[in-house]
């Protein structure tokens, strides 16, 4: 399986987008500081997360979530 996720930042409030197949795997490489947006505002938890059978899926995904129209479609359902 592959996931759209969204984490939120435990600091300051600041979400992140991202894709992975490995969910929980991902959320520790964030949390341990190992990707350079994400360091500034650890620590992080999933705040949200679809999942996806290929990695196209959840990659379409996780870049509509970073439109505008994602933006208003998260608000909307409130997720965000």
């Amino acid at each position: 399986m592959f996931y759209a996720y969204i984490l939120k930042s435990k600091k300051d409030g600041t979400y992140y987008y991202g894709s992975t197949n490995n969910l929980q795997k991902r959320i520790k490489y964030h949390n341990a500081g190992k990707i350079r947006y994400t360091k500034g505002h650890m620590p992080y938890e999933i705040h949200y997360y679809e999942m996806y059978e290929t990695r196209k899926e959840a990659m379409r995904r996780e870049k509509y979530f970073k439109t505008v129209e994602g933006y208003r479609w998260l608000k909307e359902n409130k997720i965000i």
